[in-house]
């Protein structure tokens, strides 16, 4: 377990900014050390605003998109192409503009696939998925994912893992099928905590005033069944970024020396 780290931007486009050029960096690096790299996807307006920020970058093309595989942490259990997916959104925000292999992209399934309206069934696929992906040097039966982003809810949710739901305490699959969400569509698919704590690095992100008090009481010692946000840590490291309103509740005793 990794003790979070902070880093407070001025605003949620800043912000958005400095996390890809950030993820570039590190997906370099890790491209650098293995020969490919690992990213696990998150949605929402911070992940699909880091993406967009991502592929307006200048050093974008400092990446060898074809030695990258792309996750997600979790996905809503709709038709392919829905509108509302995160692999539909994160096509338009980034990936249909840069040359991955179609083989690395590892979208989770739809609801109008193989597996039907079973979730379960589609959330083992994506889980057999992830452990065939993962060698003898792996902490577990996912891979050790070089970043792993999730955006952080008001509510403290992180991927499809609310507060005080079955799918925050499951402590042995990687993947299930979540169902009654409180937030529309109810029925997804979501990493897990364990899957989630195999990653080296885990970067939670939240912008705005509406994220504030999530993020004071996931950085002040909640338990993560209360508070899902508590409970995503990184082996090697755990970074939240934040803007300014996002980090306007924090304790002083928690907020970095500097920040951006």
């Amino acid at each position: 377990m990794s003790a979070p780290q902070l880093v407070v931007h001025r605003d949620k486009e800043l912000m958005a900014q400095a996390a890809a050029a950030r993820l570039i960096t590190r997906i370099v690096d890790a491209q650098t050390a293995r020969g490919s790299a690992s990213v696990v996807l998150t949605g929402g307006r911070n992940g699909n605003g880091l993406l967009a920020a991502l592929s307006s970058a200048p050093a974008r093309d400092a990446i060898d998109w074809s030695r990258l595989d792309l996750w997600w942490g979790d996905e809503r259990y709709l038709p392919d192409g829905d509108p509302e997916r995160n692999v539909t959104q994160a096509r338009e925000a980034l990936l249909d503009s840069v040359p991955l292999d179609p083989a690395r992209v590892h979208a989770m399934p739809a609801s109008d696939g193989p597996f039907g309206s079973d979730v379960e069934a589609a959330a083992a696929s994506y889980a057999a998925e992830l452990a065939s992906a993962a060698g003898p040097e792996d902490h577990a039966s996912v891979p050790s994912f070089d970043v792993l982003m999730l955006g952080v809810g008001p509510d403290t949710h992180v991927a499809s893992l609310f507060p005080e739901l079955p799918a925050v305490r499951e402590t042995e699959r990687t993947v299930v099928g979540v169902h009654g969400a409180p937030k529309p569509p109810p029925t997804r698919i979501s990493l897990t905590l364990p899957a989630i704590r195999a990653a080296r690095e885990v970067w939670l992100l939240a912008a705005g005033e509406d994220k504030a008090k999530a993020a004071a009481i996931a950085l002040s010692g909640a338990g993560e069944v209360q508070a899902p946000a508590a409970g995503a840590y990184g082996r090697s490291r755990t970074l939240w970024l934040l803007d300014a309103a996002a980090a306007s509740e924090l304790p002083r005793s928690l907020y970095p020396p500097a920040s951006a």
